[in-house]
């Protein structure tokens, strides 16, 4: 049984193989630090938009699987989880800002550098700090689950930042899946750009 109660990973035979939450949330911060360096040109107003986007969808599939692990299984977990939201909801009212000013607006800079600062941030706490404990504490076989759950939870999480939402389980669960349907009709009503591969 699973230290983090989750459902058994499929039979396949042999050794437990999978990306495992470090490899997901390793290759999206490569990702989003990238994406967080805007370039100059035409086009800044689209980057922008994939990077709102994109770390909406990682935010929110964070709250809803790592940090729960990091509380259940690291020690004074619970202190760190609360550290990372409070630093997440203050990305997600920055985002906020990114995402209602439009690369000619005055505050599009100023929100594109804060943003760009807290991302840099938030992947240190990450790297640094949560994710080599919960390697420690947690078996590769939760690892893997949670990795999966993350890819998942992405795919139906918001593209726009909600800072107002429930940030935690189970409410984050219920709420983030209905605001993305949302999300996602004003995204192809305005033909939004809201992955970074389609740059």
């Amino acid at each position: 049984m699973s230290a983090l109660n989750l459902p058994p990973l499929p039979p396949v035979g042999g050794e437990t193989t999978g990306r495992n939450v470090v490899d997901v949330l390793a290759e999206q911060h490569r990702e989003l630090l990238e994406l967080a360096e805007l370039p100059p040109g035409p086009d800044r107003g689209r980057y922008a938009q994939a990077l709102v986007a994109e770390l909406s969808r990682h935010l929110s599939a964070e709250e809803q699987y790592l940090y729960p692990a990091v509380r259940k299984v690291v020690p004074d977990g619970d202190r760190l989880a609360d550290r990372e939201l409070a630093e997440d909801h203050d990305l997600l009212v920055t985002l906020q800002r990114l995402d209602r000013a439009g690369p000619d607006d005055p505050d599009f800079e100023a929100a594109a550098a804060a943003v760009s600062e807290a991302v840099a941030r938030h992947v240190r706490a990450d790297a640094e700090e949560l994710l080599p404990l919960l390697t420690q504490m947690a078996p590769i076989e939760d690892l893997i689950r949670i990795g999966n759950r993350v890819e998942t939870a992405e795919e139906a999480a918001p593209t726009r930042p909600h800072p107002g939402t429930p940030a935690r389980p189970p409410w984050n669960k219920v709420v983030d899946p209905v605001v993305a349907v949302v999300d996602k009709a004003r995204d192809a009503v305005t033909r939004r750009t809201t992955y970074a591969r389609d740059l």
